[in-house]
């Protein structure tokens, strides 16, 4: 019997907006969830970019780096390669049941709505898909072309969920932390994790 509340599936793509992908990652392992994160080639340049992190370039070490950062358990991040074929979310007998993409690129949403399956974040999802699993793919870009809204459609069509990273201003943000929180929560809500970082509508 697993000793955490539930397994997640989160992977982070290049799209902008690497601060939620860290953030909701932080929120899932103090939730006592564990995850199978996979981060691409190009998140991790996104995450140089954005954020004071260098994630090492070894699957092992990004493990190490991440785990010692957010203070998870033993076995609680587990990182994935693209090319990790028998991990258990590539396939339907032993993958989660939640996967959340974070952000989402729109070369990821093109993939995942035509079941390209070339790395194993496209598997993963493609995974989801056809098991009716929860999928949350959180966009982030601006505009949106015809082509970023038809897939998005498609996928929704499938059953995934469409989280665009759109922080509401309801609850006065004071910092940049207060709008990150405001999507990383939503995301949370969505799949039934307990979260304190934003009090929902109508909460004090």
């Amino acid at each position: 019997m697993s000793l955490f509340a539930q397994t997640v599936t989160l992977a982070i793509t290049g799209a902008s907006g690497a601060q939620y992908a860290l953030r909701l990652l932080q929120c899932l392992l103090a939730a006592e969830c564990r995850v199978y994160l996979m981060v691409s080639n190009a998140a991790q340049v996104v995450i140089d970019t954005e954020t004071k992190l260098t994630l090492p370039d070894g699957i092992e070490e990004q493990q190490a780096f991440l785990s010692e950062r957010y203070g998870a358990e033993d076995d609680q991040l587990i990182v994935l390669g693209k090319k990790d074929w028998f991990s258990p979310v590539a396939s339907g007998s032993s993958s989660p049941s939640k996967m959340i993409v974070c952000p989402a690129s729109g070369g990821t949403l093109s993939a995942i709505a035509c079941g390209a399956s070339n790395n194993l974040i496209e598997r993963a999802a493609d995974v989801a898909l056809k098991e009716r699993r929860q999928l949350i793919l959180v966009p982030r870009e601006a505009p949106y072309s015809e082509i970023h809204l038809e897939n998005m459609l498609k996928l929704t069509r499938m059953g995934a969920m469409i989280i665009p990273a759109s922080p509401g201003f309801y609850h006065r943000p004071q910092t940049i932390e207060d709008l990150v929180d405001f999507v990383v929560a939503r995301i949370l809500d969505q799949c039934g994790i307990d979260q304190d970082i934003m009090p929902r509508w109508g909460e004090d």
